[in-house]
């Protein structure tokens, strides 16, 4: 049996809203904390696909606080406290409406889109004559727009976003400034664990007027590594690069004929599948963070969180 968190219907004391994402979430408390809960729901291709991953919110949850905390110095981040291993609590931010993409790479969509003959990415000119999976003089930024609800980012320039006023420009610089410190420094923690920081998203917001690293940070979901081992010898040879990240969830998406396009059917996602998938975020957790996945209880999912966010929120 899946035993996978993929709904959830808290009512914490204080709770003034609540918000469903992809894949987490957002219970706002007194207008001022956000308890953010990972499940255990997958996304593909902007599609939230119909199994839940089992450990896979755990995964993402404890990645993501363990990053927050590794790069607290560089910039002020919204996380309070972890009370459980599915959940982040911290303070709410009005969030910018574009996400800070970094690539230090061309792969994933922008190698799509290059290959297509595009050779300019969100304002970026790319050069010619590149190849998969090759590195970039220096990392890029190419941000999207954020999406609401059911809807797709789309790709922005930097000018399309000052002129649409959707971040200042004095705000916009720090932003860059924050996305490529923290790219750097995501860089160097990976090449200790023999891995390549290959490209990476990141979410910002303001509170009294400071901006803070909201959600996620470092990822599977939200990044792509490379095993830096064998990675010039692929390269080289044209072979594709072993790699961490949800990018084989796609691939198997786009294997049985799903794109998320009108019209499309997601395959049937056997427990052989699920279980697959499972696995291979526990490897990319253990490999990410150098440590060994310890699997919470999954008995009884939604009672161990209610208790444990509701004994945390007495304490603030």
């Amino acid at each position: 049996m899946n035993k996978a968190l993929t709904k959830t219907d808290f009512h914490f004391e204080g709770q003034t809203n609540v918000y469903h994402g992809k894949v987490r979430d957002v219970y706002t408390v007194k207008n001022d904390l956000l308890v953010m809960v990972a499940t255990d729901r997958i996304s593909a291709f902007d599609v939230v696909l119909p199994e839940g991953i089992p450990y896979k919110g755990q995964m993402l949850n404890q990645i993501a606080a363990k990053f927050l905390d590794a790069t607290a110095d560089i910039v002020p981040n919204w996380k309070l406290a972890s009370p459980d291993p599915m959940v982040t609590v911290g303070l709410r931010c009005e969030g910018f409406p574009v996400e800070m993409i970094v690539r230090a790479y061309l792969c994933g969509s922008a190698w799509r889109t290059y290959k297509s003959g595009v050779r300019e990415i969100c304002g970026v000119k790319i050069p010619d004559g590149m190849k998969e999976n090759q590195r970039f003089e220096t990392p890029i930024i190419t941000p999207t727009t954020k999406a609401e609800l059911g809807l797709h980012d789309e790709d922005i320039s930097k000018e399309e976003i000052l002129a649409r006023g959707l971040v200042s420009k004095e705000d916009y610089e720090m932003l860059e400034k924050y996305t490529l410190a923290l790219f750097q420094r995501g860089t160097e923690i990976a090449a200790k664990r023999g891995l390549i920081l290959v490209d990476t998203k990141y979410e910002f917001g303001k509170r009294d007027g400071k901006i803070y690293l909201i959600d996620e940070i470092h990822t599977p979901d939200s990044s792509r590594y490379f095993y830096a081992e064998g990675y010039k010898e692929r390269f080289d040879k044209g072979e594709a690069q072993k790699q961490l990240s949800k990018e084989f969830v796609r691939e198997w998406l786009m294997e049985n004929g799903f794109q998320g396009k009108e019209g499309q059917k997601v395959p049937e996602m056997t427990d052989e599948i699920v279980n697959s998938i499972s696995e291979r975020y526990i490897e990319l957790f253990e490999n990410i963070t150098g440590e060994k996945f310890q699997k919470a209880s999954v008995e009884n999912i939604s009672a161990r969180i209610e208790k444990n966010v509701g004994d945390y929120l007495k304490t603030v």
